[in-house]
């Protein structure tokens, strides 16, 4: 109950607060609903039926002073069959800004969500009935951010908790004999941010930024500590009207430790029930990965327009060469681009809290109960920007530390009865464990792939319909293992009376693994829903 509340509780402040004069829109929509479901597993000739109830809410609210969205649903599964055992599913997200007063806002973000656990196991698209190597999934993060000035000075500041809980998975569906890997459990991280820059020509011809951080992430997992801090400063010289070149350097120092695991009598590590390893609290800390120097990197930023801005940079860090960038790019009022280059040194827990922040707080909700609802791409509404793909976090969980490199593409579109987003992305990630541990994974990498389309269109005042298409590689550096491709397809029709609606969906799903059989399943699904 308490992970439900946790899902109102970070929105109800901003529903709550009142709007300064202007425009003004807010909605809530609670309601409740009832289903049938109906999956075929065309691989193996069996089919299996279960019930659906469910109650959840859409809200949202766009202000002067507050910019909030929230899509939240539970539902309990009730079996008809062995096979299927009841049980209860909670997803949604929700994202909110407010402005307190001049220059301090407060901002926050929740997510409930199941993913894939362990990167070699299966890897189901359609979560109907009982699937391998799925685990629920909660985060949440808030902070204040400050923003003021002295003179010409721009000072700024920012403070974010996180906090991150996985359930463990059960079975993950990897082959018998293969070495199974941690289960996270839960991390808090804490991060403090301050900068004070002067713009281009406002005291010299080029502009000039100091800024430093300090973060902290503790995973509860063998005491894992994450702690990292910078200082550096940054100069920016226009070019021309429109293209400026910057450079900049600084100092970082970040360690990564963890505790052993506790040991039986055979020398072999001790886990719980849920498989996770017990930690030994008289065991010393042990590095994971370590890095303390100098860093520094040079790129150009290009504004051709007030819509549009693309930053590219090269420089050193991490011990080696590190390549970022991003793009926007708001092709008009109904459409827009985004692109993000991105290299970090992270966990998992810092990883999810910094994609859920960088979602847009009007997002289009796409009512997919069936598929990777909330931990795929999200999509953005009108101009709260293109959104975002959790893909690359959502590859695996893993309580290891690593260096993830990738990079993420979104487009979205919205124009009268039609909406649209496509996204698409790769992810690499190196892990960084202390030799000899059991969580040795010390050098591996794991890689994805990953695209997503959705559509939907409004037929008239009272119908639409939608469609999702899902497609997934993945690739575990571990020895054995073997390359997972994943794809399926949605449709669903809706259609309102009232305050009751129907919905009706059919989907399709696969995924194969290299040296077993294709598993390809079927579903459909009937409901109705009251609004109230």
């Amino acid at each position: 109950m308490k992970r439900v509340l946790m899902l109102g509780t970070a929105i109800a402040a901003v529903a709550a607060t009142p709007a300064y004069a202007g425009d003004h829109r807010k909605s809530i929509d609670p309601y409740i609903e009832v289903g049938q479901v109906v999956t075929a597993d065309l691989t193996n000739d069996d089919v299996l039926t279960y019930s659906t109830v469910a109650a959840g809410v859409d809200a949202s609210i766009q202000s002067n002073r507050a910019e909030a969205q929230i899509s939240a649903r539970y539902e309990r599964r009730i079996s008809y069959q062995k096979q299927v055992g009841d049980s209860d599913v909670i997803s949604g997200l929700a994202r909110g800004s407010v402005k307190i007063a001049q220059g301090l806002s407060l901002d926050a973000g929740v997510l409930a969500t199941r993913a894939r656990s362990d990167i070699r196991g299966a890897a189901p698209v359609n979560l109907a009935g009982n699937v391998d190597n799925i685990s629920q999934v909660y985060s949440a993060y808030v902070g204040p951010t400050v923003s003021t000035h002295a003179g010409p000075v721009q000072i700024g500041g920012a403070y974010r908790f996180g906090y991150t809980k996985v359930e463990s998975p059960g079975a993950t569906g990897i082959a018998p004999g293969e070495t199974p890997l941690d289960v996270f459990d839960h991390a808090t991280s804490h991060v403090a941010m301050a900068s004070a820059s002067v713009k281009p020509g406002a005291v010299l011809p080029v502009g000039v930024a100091v800024s430093g951080a300090y973060e902290r992430d503790n995973a509860s997992q063998l005491d894992q500590r994450y702690e990292g801090k910078y200082v550096r400063g940054d100069v920016t010289l226009p070019v021309s009207a429109t293209l400026a070149v910057r450079a900049g350097a600084g100092y970082e120092k970040i360690t990564v430790s963890e505790r052993d695991a506790l040991v039986d009598a055979a020398g072999d590590p001790v886990v719980d029930r849920n498989g996770r390893y017990v930690t030994d609290p008289a065991s010393p800390r042990r590095i994971a990965y370590e890095t303390d120097g100098l860093i520094y990197d040079a790129g150009v930023i290009w504004r051709p327009s007030p819509r549009t801005e693309l930053q590219a940079n090269v420089g050193w860090r991490y011990g080696g060469m590190s390549y970022t960038g991003s793009l926007t790019w708001a092709a008009s009022r109904s459409v827009a681009v985004q692109v993000g280059v991105y290299d970090d040194v992270t966990t998992f827990g810092r990883q999810l809290r910094d994609g859920i922040a960088k979602l847009p707080t009007s997002f289009i909700d796409q009512r997919d109960a069936f598929s990777q609802q909330f931990s795929g791409c999200t999509f953005g509404n009108g101009q709260a920007g293109a959104g975002g793909c959790l893909n690359g976090v959502f590859q695996s969980i893993s309580t290891s530390a690593y260096r993830a490199r990738g990079v993420d593409a979104v487009l979205s579109a919205n124009r009268g009865p039609l909406s649209f987003g496509v996204g698409a992305g790769y992810a690499n990630r190196h892990f960084e464990t202390p030799a000899g541990g059991p969580l040795d994974v010390d050098g591996l990498e794991d890689n994805s792939y990953y695209a997503q389309a959705f559509v939907n269109a409004a037929l008239d005042s009272r119908s639409s319909i939608s469609g999702d298409v899902i497609a997934n590689y993945y690739k575990s550096g571990l020895a054995g293992s073997r390359g997972i491709f994943s794809t399926g397809a949605t449709a669903s029709y809706f259609r309102t009376f009232g305050r009751l609606g129907a919905t009706a969906s059919a989907g399709i799903y696969s995924f194969s693994q290299q040296g077993t059989r294709d598993q390809v399943s079927a579903q459909g699904q009937v409901g109705m829903r009251y609004q109230f």
